[in-house]
């Protein structure tokens, strides 16, 4: 019989319990989707193409000195190295007995350097860099490595026609997709 009794209180606490539970009175955590008004901002997808990028522009000028101010101090004055990985050089490389992963020796789309930098750098303050400062680091980094000419600058139109030396080193998953 206490078998029985033992049943019958759990089944009638599990029952006081999930309606309490389910009752949206007591649910504190998190909020509706529709409520979160930064739900845009944090759509930040670029795609291979250009799809997604911002509209602004920058010059390796300008570049150079947000390089010499923001990321100088872990990528080294010239971007080859510090405490962080480097940047630019090596390109052609990927072949040789010591290859070097950098943007321009390995990286295959242009697109992929602005949403990695916008995202995550500096370090210590990611998501901080306004378009047109992301695209002057594009353009600096870019050109350092010859990949586009110091004087050209970039924008959301041309950034996604940059060609890159290794953009024929990776196999499309989706070919007809880009």
């Amino acid at each position: 019989m206490s078998t029985g009794f033992n049943f019958l209180s759990s089944l009638l606490l599990i029952a006081c319990f999930s309606h309490s539970y389910a009752d949206a009175e007591h649910q504190s955590l998190g909020k509706p989707a529709e409520q979160l008004s930064t739900q845009a901002q944090w759509n930040l997808t670029i795609t291979p193409d250009g799809k997604g990028l911002p509209i602004g522009k920058g010059s390796s000028e300008q570049g150079a000195k947000i390089f010499a101010l923001k990321c100088a101090a872990c990528h080294g004055p010239a971007g080859i190295g510090g405490s962080a990985e480097p940047l630019v050089g090596e390109v052609g490389s990927l072949t040789s007995e010591y290859p070097e992963k950098t943007i321009n020796s390995y990286w295959p789309y242009a697109t992929t350097l602005f949403d990695y930098i916008r995202r995550a750098m500096p370090i210590d303050a990611p998501f901080s860099l306004s378009a047109d400062e992301v695209y002057a680091l594009c353009t600096y980094l870019l050109s350092e490595d010859d990949i586009i000419p110091t004087d050209q600058e970039l924008n959301e139109e041309n950034l996604p026609q940059v060609s890159m030396p290794n953009r024929d080193g990776f196999i499309a998953v989706y070919p007809d997709k880009y």
